[in-house]
């Protein structure tokens, strides 16, 4: 059977980060070190039907708001850090109202988590409440859990470096997670297992999409009405080929609405991103790339509907993939090394703002 946690035993509450970093030689949970298998195979996807956890939710939260559950506000758009709570204790109903919650704002920091220390089949269980979970064609997983995707670097190892190249001035890249899929991912987590010290870099940033639509004059808002545009896999395939890595599953191409509605809150959103967006369907070339390039920009130039996610021991981020977009910032010294872990669940067929 396969581990549950990392070999080294999990720090007392006695010990700093960088005492820590002194014994540590490798990662501190090995058992997460991503896995390339390059026979490793995944079937076509298929339509599955999606109720978002977030419709059964009480408005009030009661099981996830308690009195002990502290909360704070980052910016008034999007981001709340939450304290005194822990995930992997949360009932259904609990389950249900974070849908809710990550739905309103978009992305949610819990601190203190015990999350990386439970057992694999219990980190997978929480995240199915939310959706299958998907499983990704080209990046590290974990050997015998296709379900995990494996964020790593270190001195040796800088895939993300690798994918946007070295030629470039602003190592930013937005993007929302996998949007080429069919049914594209809702509530989404990723938890930290080594990062740098604080204030060393290697954060998150987030951006609304939601506030990104309403910030747009009603009439252009009306002509990017009916508009879709094709998000594609192919690059990201090609990139692992290439470099020898495996394609689990031949690369998709998926047409998907410019606006989306949210199917919990109604609110839209723009739904294309840097990463992934290839062309608006029933353009012209140019015309295509003139408009996707303004609201490229317009996107990364909303420093004011940003905001920083950090990291901390126990850090799980909960975000909705949905009506948001992230990117990776590489400000971090190459000797460091920053492990992650995203669980992806999927929702539904994006819904045409």
């Amino acid at each position: 059977m396969a581990p549950s946690v990392a070999d080294y035993e999990a720090p007392t509450r006695n010990e700093t980060i960088k005492e820590l970093k002194k014994e540590i030689k490798g990662p501190s949970y090995p058992f997460y070190y991503p896995h390339f298998d390059v026979n490793e195979k995944f079937p076509p996807t298929e339509i599955f039907e999606f109720t978002d956890p977030g419709t059964r939710a009480d408005p009030a939260k009661p099981h996830l708001l308690t009195p002990n559950t502290i909360t704070r506000d980052i910016s008034p758009y999007l981001g709340t850090e939450v304290r005194g709570v822990q995930i992997s204790q949360l009932s259904s109903a609990g389950l249900d109202e974070l849908a809710l919650l990550a739905a309103q704002r978009k992305v949610l920091l819990f601190r203190d988590q015990d999350f990386k220390d439970l057992k694999p089949e219990r980190q997978i269980e929480i995240a199915r409440h939310f959706g299958p979970i998907q499983r990704h064609p080209t990046s590290g997983n974990v050997a015998g859990f296709p379900e995990f995707h494996v964020v790593y670097r270190d001195a040796e190892n800088d895939r993300f470096r690798e994918y946007i190249g070295e030629d470039r001035a602003n190592k930013t890249s937005w993007h929302s997670d996998v949007s080429y899929e069919k049914q594209t991912p809702g509530t989404t987590f990723f938890f930290i297992l080594d990062q740098p010290e604080a204030g060393s870099g290697g954060d998150t940033l987030f951006l609304s999409q939601t506030e990104a639509y309403k910030r747009l004059s009603p009439t252009f808002q009306k002509r990017l009405e009916g508009l879709r545009a094709v998000h594609s896999a192919v690059p990201q395939a090609e990139h692992s080929r290439n470099r020898g890595g495996p394609v689990r599953r031949e690369p998709v191409e998926t047409e998907h609405p410019v606006v989306r509605v949210h199917p919990v809150t109604g609110e839209k959103a723009l739904y294309v991103n840097q990463g992934f967006t290839k062309r608006i369907v029933g353009f012209k070339t140019e015309e295509s790339e003139y408009l996707l390039r303004f609201l490229f920009d317009h996107i990364a130039k909303g420093a004011d509907f940003h905001i920083r996610g950090t990291y901390e021991p126990g850090t799980v981020v909960v975000w909705d993939n949905r009506v948001t977009a992230h990117s990776a910032t590489g400000d971090f010294d190459k000797a460091v090394r920053r492990h992650a872990v995203r669980l992806t669940p999927q929702a539904e067929v994006p819904i045409p703002g």
